[in-house]
């Protein structure tokens, strides 16, 4: 046997003069159990992406598309049609960046008011876009704000795993009687 192997624990074999590790070592070899495997193409990479950052681009590519069909219902066509759809992808994805980026520092009403007050801006400003008035176009945003921030502080305070800050009010956890348990 190899003194090289013998110095870092390894034995031989019984057949053929092979070398191998003792038991519970680790293989480092490509393609064996426990190394991590990736997948290529497109499957691999979506697991590289966090949802911190293709939520709001995959939500600003769905506002940019929702802004050219409303710019249709006004009778705007072709190309001023995709500028304003590109300038609503690209200011809503920027903005949805930020707040995504800044949410985890930010108090649960605070983080309701923001997203309350993006989503209403939003809204209002694509409602405008079909031709609506303005006084109609703000009450329709200041509307879908305050129901985005309801529904926002509602998930939020009951989803409290995720909070940032801990449990809002902290409750007293609930005893439980239960029998000892045997532990030999």
């Amino acid at each position: 046997m190899d003194p090289i192997a013998q110095r870092h624990g390894a034995r031989a074999a019984r057949s053929h003069g092979t070398v191998e590790t003792e038991h519970g070592a680790t293989a480092h070899a490509p393609g064996r159990a426990g190394a991590p495997q990736r997948a290529p193409g497109t499957a691999g990479m979506a697991g590289r992406i966090p949802a911190k950052v293709s939520l709001p681009i995959i939500t600003a590519l769905a506002f940019g598309l929702f802004t050219i069909f409303r710019t249709h219902t006004d009778g705007t066509k072709g190309g001023p049609a995709m500028l304003y759809g590109l300038a609503a992808f690209v200011v809503s994805g920027a903005l949805g960046l930020v707040v995504a980026h800044f949410q985890s520092s930010m108090l649960t009403e605070t983080r309701a008011i923001a997203y309350g007050v993006f989503f209403g801006g939003a809204l209002g400003w694509c409602y405008s876009l079909g031709g609506e008035a303005i006084l109609k176009s703000c009450a329709f945003g200041f509307t879908m704000g305050a129901v985005m921030f309801v529904v926002s502080l509602y998930v939020f305070r009951t989803h409290r795993v995720r909070e940032p800050h801990g449990e809002h009010r902290p409750h007293e956890t609930h005893r439980t009687h239960r029998l000892p348990v045997a532990t030999h």
